[in-house]
């Protein structure tokens, strides 16, 4: 398909926008390996703080994983509160003991032991407001809006808007026929230039457009 020689930002930049080292290219800037996030998602600084700072309680060895799509956009001040924060809720106290050491860790739980929600996914396409809380294992769906200052403790489905505290939802964006083609054409997998060439119509909302693209790549 013919390109209109638009090339878009280097995904490579840490700092895509010239001037501005508040937006971050987030796949550039970790350093963590239990972090794993795709081209152009990128996070708005508020204070100079990298994305890594909104991470909360990842350890590595609780082998959670965080994983985001492509083409997100992270709000300033957005966290993600990863497994590590949990405490075990079947005893009368939720105290935890064990990280103070000097014998109290003898009594209390096990790594095993302690709630594991899983790993966090983030899909591809999703909007994320400002000072929004994501809880351990949270499963956010492509396309999926979340209001500012919700806190997520649910999974959000594809193509949804959420938000509150907790997090409820508010409507579904597109009838639930345009979700299953949208989810099925995955134009955030097209070519960086097919997205460049026809950004109109990707964000324009004409599913007859993107499925005439779809089809003739």
């Amino acid at each position: 398909m013919e390109s209109n020689k638009q090339h878009g930002p280097n995904h490579n930049e840490k700092y895509p926008i010239k001037g501005n080292d508040a937006v971050q290219f987030i796949k550039n800037t970790i350093t963590r390996p239990n972090i794993i996030v795709g081209d152009y998602t990128y996070y708005d600084a508020r204070n100079g703080e990298s994305f890594e700072d909104q991470v909360l309680y990842h350890y590595e060895f609780f082998g959670d994983q965080l994983v985001i799509g492509k083409f997100c956009a992270i709000a300033p001040g957005v966290t993600f509160v990863m497994n590590g924060a949990n405490h075990r809720m079947d005893g009368f106290s939720t105290y935890p003991f064990n990280i103070f050491g000097h014998g109290w860790e003898n009594y209390t739980p096990t790594l095993e032991q302690l709630p594991f929600k899983g790993d966090t996914i983030i899909g591809n396409d999703v909007w994320i407001g400002m000072d929004t809380v994501i809880m351990p294992g949270i499963k956010i769906g492509d396309g999926a809006i979340i209001a500012a200052k919700s806190v997520i403790t649910n999974d959000v489905e594809p193509y949804t808007i959420v938000g509150g505290n907790p997090g409820r939802k508010i409507k579904k964006r597109f009838p639930e026929e345009i979700v299953t083609e949208l989810l099925e054409i995955k134009w955030w997998d097209f070519d960086i230039e097919i997205i460049s060439a026809h950004i109109d119509v990707i964000v324009n909302g004409d599913i007859k457009n993107l499925r005439h693209l779809k089809n003739n790549l």
